[in-house]
């Protein structure tokens, strides 16, 4: 694809912007280690939220999305669909309770809700797996995909154009820290979706128009599994099998996405990146309100352009080289369909997309290795100086081992079912260790080491992911289960002292006695109030902007209306309390 000086023009303004931003942040984010991996506890909903969806917006998000549609259809978006129920239940849980926590990182939860060795031991763990195999994997999957893209759209060697943008990323990152981060997110994600917008325009209207699209997919499969929002049941072989097995057909799939798949993961209670962002806010009052603003994007909006776009190369790009993957068809169908301007424009967006995810997990990873290996395990005394150059350092560290690391990643969905896979069997503990005082450091020691150890031997066999869940799950709750139950419990004093910090609610009894529970705990008898509302408003929007698109007017108008209820009830719930107030 030829770019013209109208696309140079676009594109080097882009990488202008960002690197102003971290020249211009510098001297704020060297004022302490909190400014640079928090900037400061002090980000506004509104920013701290587009920062979320900025970052779970990669290069690779488009490819994985038209693998999955081309692959079987718009209901396989469950995968990812299907995790708005912890996120949802994060808006009106746990953001506020990471807010509550006052921690730079979810690895240092463990020593303020666990004490002794097993805790510190588990916060060393924690911090070295998330920090550099699950972050480096990460960020190689968005490295190999940007690649592609490249690759596809502008006959360039991917791999050399990937290392210079990694290298702008790295250093406005590592000048400015999260408050570069978050400044860049917001322009990021604004041009990101802009562009795939745009480029959704351009690609439908190739194949005719929306009606016209919408026929002749539905022409190809008339089983109507392609354009349904979930699957329609109908026995399938898939995954190759020489018959067809309950445990494989869509109805399986979809029923395990759901139900377990949702709260089995190693971010069940929102940490992670995210939490980053949550621990940033100014108040948890904040913190609540921009889980919801991300989830909002994240599910009901930012989707529905990639996926018409996947649906216009079911028409226009039928088939593959051979050894192309599925994902390749996307920037496939850009270089073959993008005028002169539109090029610079969309190519532009694509970095964008990488940028803001690989400076994120730049910044949340390097925070893991200075908070809670360098500075607590082997210099406690180091200044605030001293820590800044070497979260600096420790920033460039990671940033080359997923350079090498990308090499190796051969399919984005496949490396999203992978990651998911790596601490399944953590998600219960996860949750309970915030609402069960008996949890203690063992349960999640064995939890971890369970689920890693069985997410490493289940790729020896040809097993889909949601079949894996049934298999990983159930058997790493009967491993840290009666663990806890048999190991010592963290004692009251400590127990007492995180409770009172937290105030979380739930079964604490024979921490806090028979005492007034707290009137602002987190868990409370409007819960499943708010955890339907939110789901109706993040769903309804999302299926609804679907239904009008794909042609059903009246099911879309439905589900729009649904969506002004539940954000009445939100509204009234949530909208006006004082900042820091309860449910």
């Amino acid at each position: 694809m030829h770019l013209t000086w109208p696309d140079w023009l676009i594109i080097g303004a882009y990488l202008g912007f960002a690197l102003g931003v971290g020249l211009l942040l510098r001297r704020r984010a060297s004022r302490s280690t909190e400014e640079f991996f928090l900037a400061g506890r002090s980000l506004p909903w509104w920013l701290a939220g587009t920062s979320m969806v900025a970052t779970t917006f990669a290069a690779d998000t488009p490819l994985a999305i038209t693998e999955y549609v081309r692959d079987g259809g718009i209901w396989r978006n469950w995968f990812w669909w299907s995790m708005a129920l912890f996120h949802v239940l994060g808006v009106f849980l746990f953001a506020r309770l990471w807010r509550r926590a006052g921690v730079l990182t979810d690895a240092e939860l463990c020593e303020k809700r666990y004490e002794g060795r097993p805790a510190a031991a588990l916060r060393t763990l924690k911090a070295f797996l998330f920090a550099v195999p699950y972050n480096v994997l990460v960020m190689a999957w968005v490295m190999a995909a940007m690649a592609t893209i490249l690759e596809e759209m502008m006959g360039v060697d991917g791999r050399f154009a990937v290392a210079v943008l990694a290298a702008i990323a790295l250093l406005y990152a590592g000048l400015s820290g999260l408050w570069g981060v978050v400044v860049t997110d917001l322009a990021q994600f604004a041009l990101a979706l802009g562009g795939t917008i745009v480029f959704a325009f351009v690609a439908v209207g190739h194949t005719g128009g929306l009606d016209q699209l919408v026929a002749e997919v539905t022409a190809k499969d008339p089983s109507g599994n392609i354009l349904s929002f979930v699957p329609s049941f109908a026995k399938e072989a898939g995954y190759h099998l020489p018959e067809p097995h309950p445990l494989y057909d869509p109805l399986t799939q979809f029923l395990v996405l759901v139900t377990v798949m949702w709260w089995a993961n190693h971010n069940a209670d929102g940490g992670g990146a995210l939490m980053q962002r949550s621990a940033a806010a100014k108040d948890e009052r904040h913190a609540l309100w921009a889980a919801f603003w991300f989830s909002l994007l994240h599910y009901s909006v930012r989707a529905w352009p990639w996926i018409l776009v996947a649906l216009a190369t079911l028409i226009l790009v039928p088939s593959l080289p051979e050894g192309a993957g599925e994902g390749s068809a996307y920037p496939r169908l850009m270089a073959e369909l993008l005028p002169a301007g539109l090029r610079g424009l969309l190519v532009a967006a694509f970095m964008a997309a990488f940028m803001s995810t690989i400076d994120t997990h730049l910044n949340w990873g390097a925070s893991y290795l200075v908070r809670d290996l360098y500075v607590r395990r082997l210099r406690p005394e180091a200044s605030e100086k001293h820590a800044l150059v070497a979260a600096r350092l420790a920033t460039a560290l990671l940033m080359v081992l997923a350079a090498l690391a990308s090499f190796f990643v051969t399919s984005i969905s496949g490396a999203w079912e992978f990651v998911w896979s790596l601490g399944a069997g953590l998600g219960p503990v996860l949750i309970l260790r915030w609402f069960w005082w008996r949890v203690n450091a063992w349960s999640e020691l064995v939890a971890l080491g369970s689920s890693l150890v069985l997410a490493l031997i289940l790729p020896f066999w040809d097993l889909p992911v949601h079949v894996k869940a049934l298999i990983l799950v159930p058997a790493t709750i009967a491993c840290w289960l009666p663990v806890t139950l048999l190991t010592r419990p963290v004692s009251r004093e400590h127990l007492g002292a995180f409770y009172a910090l937290v105030r979380p609610g739930g079964c604490w009894r024979p921490v806090v006695g028979d005492s007034t529970l707290p009137k602002d705990r987190v868990l409370t008898r409007f819960l499943i109030l708010d955890f339907a509302s939110g789901l109706g408003a993040i769903f309804g929007l999302g299926f609804g902007l679907g239904s009008l698109l794909l042609g059903r007017p009246g099911q879309g108008a439905l589900l729009l209306v649904l969506v002004a209820g539940c954000t009445l009830v939100l509204f009234l719930r949530h909208g006006r309390r004082p900042r820091g107030s309860g449910a």
